[in-house]
């Protein structure tokens, strides 16, 4: 069986984080492309352990603005044939959805900072929460949302945005949510999207640190715990 988990970046400051370092740890050889840097994404998912689509600034739709987001979705679409694990984070989950059929739209509510999110109905008994108690907060950064495909379970929603995770075809996952953030990558993101010399922009960075560093034990153990979650998934044989 393979060990390696392949990540699929889409923007330089927006990689596996925590993610990485847990699947290190515990064994795993991981590969990261950034597709957005001209890295191509395989012909066939069919030698890895596991897939992670992260984060980005870009719609899914805008494939003539980034041509190596089409070439993602086929990819995406032999990793869900393969039925191979696979975890769509924020624009990875858009991704997902995209893949199996569902739209991307417009969010209620952008959501940026820290929010608490919780289970319902398939969530409670998913392998990928387990042990997880809702509600539970998590980082978030995004102004789309993905909607349900016709065959996708739902797992969690907030009041701000209702579709947060759902899955498709047994092994597959979107999160529109962060969990492999920490402090660091959060402020290369507000130095990226931001214009911290603006009093608003600047305050607002203040405020959102704080709560992170507040939430930060919290945080990393909830995200420990769907790693651990995410790895029982990729040793299950069937």
């Amino acid at each position: 069986m393979s060990k390696k988990i392949l990540f699929l970046k889409h923007i330089a400051i927006e990689g596996p984080g925590s993610m990485e370092l847990f699947f290190k740890k515990v064994g795993f050889v991981t590969e990261t492309l950034d597709l957005s840097a001209g890295d191509e994404a395989p012909k066939s998912a069919r030698s890895f352990a596991a897939v992670v689509s992260l984060g980005g600034p870009m719609n899914v739709y805008e494939e003539e603005k980034y041509p190596f987001l089409k070439k993602e979705d086929v990819f995406i679409k032999k990793v869900l044939q393969a039925n191979i694990p696979f975890l769509g984070i924020c624009l990875g989950s858009q991704l997902l959805a995209k893949a199996s059929g569902a739209k991307v739209v417009k969010s209620p509510v952008p959501e940026i900072g820290l929010f608490d999110i919780s289970l319902i109905g398939h969530g409670y008994q998913d392998i990928l929460f387990k042990n997880i108690y809702s509600p539970f907060k998590v980082f978030q950064w995004h102004e789309d949302m993905s909607e349900i495909a016709r065959d996708a379970l739902w797992l969690s929603t907030s009041v701000a945005c209702p579709h947060q995770a759902f899955r498709v075809q047994g092994k597959a996952y979107g999160f529109q949510f962060h969990i492999e953030i920490d402090r660091a990558m959060i402020i290369a993101w507000m130095k990226e999207y931001w214009k911290l010399n603006d009093v608003l922009d600047c305050e607002k960075a203040r405020n959102i640190l704080s709560q992170y560093d507040q939430a930060q034990p919290q945080l990393c153990q909830i995200a420990e715990q769907i790693y651990n979650n995410f790895a029982s998934l990729i040793n299950t044989k069937n």
